[in-house]
């Protein structure tokens, strides 16, 4: 009997003749983050092959009219588990790159947030260097917004929510973000028919840690032997998953996708990993041979998956202040939902229970401890009360964030 099962995984798994689709993660387990440095050992587990190539080598050194790109465009590093990524300017102090990058998949433990760096090499131009906001004061979780912190591997995969966006120490992005494109998914398709998508990452296998330029890019919807209506059921939103055919290898996950727009160029997703098809052969339930697997196409997660938090955390004044979080837990667990100790720290219990209550409002699932945020439950508490929320209910907070730099905002003191 065949049977078809779905895995999105840096390893494959299949427990009958099937055919396996697989979703190979490319974040670069291993690797230095700049020219010179040493390669990392740490071991690859995946059976497949992380460089994803189709036919030629379409991949070139960025060209001089694409310089511009270099101030954009930079590798996310973080040494404890010598993952290494590629990452880019969405904001003066926003960054954006694939979720996994940062928390790894569901059952993997995650690195440390406060030990990763994000660095640009500008052409022409001295290199810029920052950690991700209140990385100082242990406060770097609260500043990073994710599509999951546990990326499901199995169907439905989640594969549409593998991004993640970076509040940045310093704005060593101001003046150099990439704008959303606001084309729609079902465009992409005609975009990449006229060759007008491209792909700018680093990857471990090209040059010497510089920035590559993958064109053209196409983007299909069906392959042969895996059909749209078929490959859809595996995702749990296949609205925002893009199967493209830029050519990739490691540490390309969280590098953009690019189309030009009248301004310049603007991001319509953010590659993540490689969509593969592999057969087993069983007898009496069990697996006596596997198949070379087949490469259908890499993957990208759409820009439309993540515009509105990006838009949240452009506005966000993240809560920096002990007592506040204290506050925020108290408010969310008199709403029922799970907070864990009410300690005054930000951790995934409290962003779970965050990101549950912005959706049952209908908002942006963010998982971000705002001052907004607490001002909204503060008057729902005091509305159940039949009371005026007072100044303690942080009506009146002083804006600003953990560690972070807000523009023209104050820091704020932790207590």
């Amino acid at each position: 009997m065949r049977r078809r099962f779905s895995v999105f995984s840096v390893f494959s798994l299949s427990l009958a003749a099937a055919l396996l689709t697989a979703l190979s993660l490319a974040p670069g387990r291993a690797g230095p983050l700049w020219p010179n440095a040493a390669p990392a050992s740490a071991p690859d587990r995946s059976p497949v092959d992380r460089i994803a190539v189709f036919g030629a080598d379409d991949r070139i050194p960025l060209p001089d009219d694409r310089a511009d790109l270099t101030a954009s465009i930079g590798l996310i590093y973080e040494p404890g588990s010598q993952s290494v990524c590629t990452a880019f300017c969405v904001g003066d102090d926003v960054a954006a790159t694939a979720g996994h990058c940062l928390f790894r998949t569901a059952g993997e433990h995650a690195p440390r947030l406060q030990g990763f760096t994000f660095r640009l090499a500008p052409k022409g131009a001295r290199e810029a260097v920052t950690r991700i906001a209140g990385a100082q004061q242990s406060g770097a979780p609260q500043n990073v917004a994710a599509g999951t912190l546990k990326l499901r591997v199995r169907p439905p995969i989640d594969a549409s929510s593998d991004w993640a966006l970076m509040r940045l120490e310093e704005p060593i992005c101001k003046g150099r973000s990439l704008p959303l494109s606001r084309q729609p998914a079902d465009k992409l398709v005609e975009l990449s028919t006229a060759q007008r998508v491209y792909q700018v990452s680093y990857h471990r296998d090209f040059g010497n840690w510089e920035l590559a330029l993958g064109h053209p890019c196409a983007i299909r919807r069906s392959f042969a032997g895996a059909d749209w209506e078929t490959i859809s059921k595996d995702f749990t939103d296949a609205r925002h998953v893009i199967l493209h055919t830029c050519d990739t290898g490691e540490a390309s996950s969280g590098s953009p996708m690019l189309t030009d727009g009248p301004a310049g160029p603007e991001v319509v997703g953010i590659n993540v990993g490689t969509y593969l098809q592999s057969r087993v052969l069983t007898q009496q339930g069990q697996v006596v041979h596997r198949y070379k697997s087949k490469t259908v196409a890499n993957t990208a997660v759409s820009a439309e998956a993540f515009r509105s938090v990006l838009d949240a955390l452009l506005r966000a004044d993240i809560l920096a202040a002990r007592d506040e979080m204290r506050a925020l837990q108290r408010l969310l667990a008199s709403e029922g939902y799970a907070v864990g100790a009410e300690d005054g720290r930000y951790g995934p219990k409290l962003s779970t229970a965050i990101r549950a209550f912005e959706q049952a409002e209908g908002r942006a699932v963010t998982g971000l401890a705002t001052v907004e945020l607490l001002k909204r439950l503060s008057a729902r508490d005091a509305e159940r009360r039949g009371a005026q929320p007072s100044p303690s209910q942080s009506l009146h907070i002083e804006t600003g964030s953990v560690g972070g730099y807000d523009g023209p905002r104050k820091r704020r003191k932790t207590r």
